[in-house]
């Protein structure tokens, strides 16, 4: 069975940057699974994989726009400390969600000063282009209820 839309595919990878130095990595951790063609993955790792089978193995170098983007520097502002509320250590590199009119996010603490903080919206790995080695552990039919919830149950997947 091929990869292909609405199959449960899953995968082992080790993702690098261009120094090659590990992002990521399944080692030592169940494979990843997830629901093909329904956007779980970033699009230019899932047009890589489409079409392979199990066991295939495969090095995938995608450029920032098939993967987390291009860096967008309106998304990065400077706010009050204060807007932190409760959150008294305030550390470049930590994450926090906030919310707004586009709904809530994750942003990233990249600099501290004073009564000042730099956040950044951008996904951390925006702008960066990316390395896989993946391998196709296994290629499966999707149960009737992953098809509904648009992603995997069980090992690997998804849980409610």
């Amino acid at each position: 069975m091929n990869v292909a839309p609405n199959k449960v595919i899953c995968i082992h990878y080790t993702l690098r940057d261009d120094a090659g130095a590990v992002i990521d990595s399944s080692s030592g951790r169940e494979p990843l699974a997830y629901l093909h063609g329904t956007g779980n993955l970033i699009p230019g790792l899932e047009s890589a994989l489409e079409g392979k089978a199990t066991g295939e193995t495969l090095e995938v170098t995608i450029a920032p726009e098939q993967a987390y983007g291009k860096r967008d520097e309106r998304l990065v502002q400077i706010v009050a400390r204060s807007k932190f509320g409760e959150i008294s250590e305030i550390v470049p590199g930590m994450q926090v969600r906030t919310s707004g009119p586009g709904g809530s996010r994750i942003v990233t603490v990249t600099h501290v000063e004073r009564d000042l903080v730099t956040i950044d919206a951008n996904h951390p790995l925006a702008g960066k282009t990316l390395h896989f080695h993946v391998q196709i552990t296994e290629v499966r039919q999707a149960t009737r209820d992953e098809l509904k919830h648009g992603h995997v149950h069980g090992p690997g997947g998804h849980h409610h």
